[in-house]
């Protein structure tokens, strides 16, 4: 008989420690994860070796878009490496989907001639484009791109650019559709290609 009202009255204060979470305890909602919204980008005109280049000059062509400069010490030669790693994996017909521009935010240093000098070093096939400081800054705003100057040194007159180091992925239509992170391996930067080249 003892042991029957311990059990009814264990049954009653869990029956009420219920009642009462349903009263009081109200969980806040995680909100949901949007992803990072890309930078509105668009058409733009620049200088290469082989005269002005618009981004809309490769429509039908998915555009692989970095900012960066070739004095640029180590992130900008791994950028092109990792780019040119990835490239070789895709199929040829993959390939020929996709351009690669890079726009130099050191336009004091980077004419469209040392570009292109630079560039063939690589085996990304990328097109070095340049503009002057102000349309550089006007682009670079639009894709969301960071870079600085830094302070020249007195020895030596030589200086270097604090900048993003993310490549963009624009659509035939001009639309960003993906960013890159500086440091994604080769086989990732490749599944990226693939969302939008190959959309199923």
């Amino acid at each position: 008989m003892l042991n029957e009202r311990r059990l009814v009255i264990v049954a009653v204060a869990i029956a009420l420690l219920i009642a009462a979470l349903a009263v009081f305890w109200h969980p806040q909602k995680s909100p949901p994860i949007r992803p990072a919204a890309l930078p509105a980008g668009g058409d733009f005109t620049l200088q290469s070796a082989d005269g002005p280049r618009a981004l809309s000059s490769f429509a039908g062509r998915s555009v692989l878009l970095y900012f960066g400069y070739t004095f640029c010490p180590d992130i900008c030669p791994t950028t092109l490496i990792t780019l040119s790693e990835s490239l070789a994996k895709l199929t040829p017909q993959e390939r020929e989907k996709l351009a690669v521009l890079f726009v130099s935010v050191d336009p004091e240093r980077d004419t469209p001639e040392h570009l292109k000098a630079y560039l063939a070093f690589f085996d990304a096939g990328a097109i070095g484009l340049t503009g002057t400081a102000q349309e550089v800054a006007e682009i670079a705003k639009r894709y969301g791109v960071f870079y600085s100057k830094q302070p020249v040194e007195a020895s030596s007159g030589a200086y270097s650019m604090d900048h993003s180091a993310e490549t963009f992925l624009v659509n035939p239509d001009g639309r960003v559709r993906a960013r890159i992170a500086h440091g994604t391996p080769p086989d990732e930067v490749v599944a990226i290609f693939r969302q939008y080249l190959n959309p199923q």
